[in-house]
């Protein structure tokens, strides 16, 4: 193919259409290759959308399960004893959540009302000081 021949088969480009701007072909990637500027593994990396680290989640692996410490060692939630409610509990005074702890269902329910009680007793602070 000559030059010519090129320049004749390039695509024409048409007239605005009303109220518009014209019809162009656009090239949105330009010297970038597939992957635009971020490569070929996009904005995600070379693993994708899983990651390298296994199939568990972004690159976790496997956890251990947690298990609900008064289950296990049969404990009972007491408010007289804040220092074993204070595991429960952040530093600024907000009670943790059951995903967080391990606790079940029926101790997190317990737990949170001893710690209650203790907060009104002032063995445990509402807020951080």
């Amino acid at each position: 193919m000559s030059a010519d021949e090129v320049k004749d088969t390039a695509p024409e480009r048409s007239a605005p259409a009303e109220g518009g701007t014209p019809n162009r072909e656009r090239s949105y990637n330009n010297d970038r290759g597939a992957g635009g500027d971020r490569g070929a593994g996009g904005d995600r990396g070379a693993g994708g959308d899983r990651g390298a680290g296994g199939f568990r989640g972004r690159g976790k692996g496997f956890f251990r399960r947690k298990v609900c410490k008064f289950c296990v060692q049969n404990l009972t939630v007491d408010y007289k004893n804040p220092d074993s409610l204070r595991r429960f509990v952040t530093e600024r005074g907000k009670i943790l959540p059951r995903r967080i702890t391990g606790t079940c269902a029926k101790h997190q329910r317990a737990m949170a009302k001893e710690v209650k009680r203790s907060r009104v007793l002032a063995l445990l602070p509402f807020v951080k000081q």
